[in-house]
């Protein structure tokens, strides 16, 4: 299969492979849409299998931040970057100047951040060679680490979706949350402090078991929380959690969380519904941390400090957003997903016949 046959390809604007031999760096950064503004999404690294799986995993991420970005109503495109290597082991200062030389050669069409693998303190050092890169510190201008702010974005969301499907607020509402990194922790704790009471799992034993002592969360196993007896079930780790295989286990009324492309396929999208499921299209809910680096984009541009209230308001309408997106499902009958992908691209449509007119 050639990039152009890819499904997940779907019109990408472009596609850069960055190869560095002294620091080993091997990256993939997809620009799906400009139409809006420049593309803008996190990097992620992580051990793909292959460059193949690596290639679709980028393309995957870009077109969900196009969506993402026009759902959240910044004025910024999509894109992702992909850094292929084992997080734990092969990070180094160099390999991230090298992956901001790369950043810098896409010229100014693509934004970057932190995501799964890759800290602020990492990009910090591709900040040394390129200004294209959002979510640090230690500058008027900066937003910091946008993990809080999309937990806090999904959070909202989590809350808005218990009241439409159970008419209730989230005092001990049980939320199964799959995934407690730096997402899904800080939602959790989130949750647990609005009342709900918590199912949790994470590969990172250690992780769960220091939520859990701060939360009184129920641990299990990473493989179990398909199963687990929950109002919400909360997909907070890697994409594709929502599949044929994993859908019949979920007993949830509600499926919302903070983990990007969670339904395998449309098919899936489809399933869920059919089951009386409500959705909260991932890349509407998660918006937040997009939202905060757009915060700081907006404020380098203009050569001003960072402003928490900007990032507040937006959060608001997204959540706004958000429930338009679910209150016309239901009145249409018809899958969020669906509903989501096509006002979406309708934003992304008008932005290109915006630009092409100026």
């Amino acid at each position: 299969m050639t990039l152009f046959d890819s499904p997940a390809f779907e019109g990408h604007e472009g596609v850069h492979a960055f190869y560095d031999e002294k620091t080993g760096l091997k990256s993939i950064i997809a620009v799906h849409s400009t139409a809006r503004g420049p593309a803008a999404g996190g990097c992620r690294m992580w051990p793909y299998a292959s460059a193949e799986e690596a290639l679709t995993d980028a393309l995957r991420l870009s077109r969900a931040m196009s969506y993402k970005n026009a759902m959240a109503d910044l004025e910024l495109g999509g894109g992702k970057s992909v850094i292929i290597g084992d997080s734990r082991t092969q990070k180094t200062p160099a390999l991230f100047e090298a992956f901001g030389r790369a950043v810098e050669a896409v010229g100014g069409r693509y934004w970057t951040a932190e995501d799964v693998g890759v800290s602020p303190e990492d990009l910090a050092h591709a900040r040394r060679r390129t200004r294209y890169v959002a979510g640090l510190e230690g500058h008027p201008a900066a937003s910091g680490d946008p993990s809080p702010v999309t937990a806090e974005g999904v959070f909202r969301g989590v809350r808005l979706c218990v009241r439409r499907a159970l008419n209730r607020d989230l005092d001990d509402v049980t939320v199964a949350v799959q995934g407690v990194g730096h997402v899904g922790g800080h939602l959790a704790r989130k949750l647990h402090a609005a009342g709900a009471k918590l199912i949790i799992a994470d590969v990172n034993r250690e992780a769960v078991e220091r939520l859990a002592a701060e939360t009184g969360a129920q641990v299990v196993a990473p493989s179990a929380i398909f199963d687990a007896e929950a109002d919400v079930f909360a997909p907070c780790a890697m994409g594709g959690a929502i599949s044929r295989e994993t859908l019949p286990r979920i007993t949830a009324p509600i499926i919302a969380g903070a983990a990007n492309n969670q339904l395998a396929d449309a098919d899936t999208g489809r399933a869920v519904f059919e089951r009386g499921i409500l959705y909260a299209p991932d890349y509407v809910i998660n918006g937040g941390g997009i939202i905060n680096v757009a915060g700081e984009i907006r404020a380098l541009d203009r050569d001003e400090a960072f402003d928490p209230a900007w990032v507040d308001v937006k959060l608001d309408r997204l959540a706004q957003t958000l429930d338009e997106v679910l209150e016309q499902a239901q009145r249409e009958r018809r899958p969020s997903n669906e509903v989501a992908n096509e006002i979406a691209r309708a934003r992304i449509a008008g932005g290109a016949e915006k630009r092409a007119a100026a």
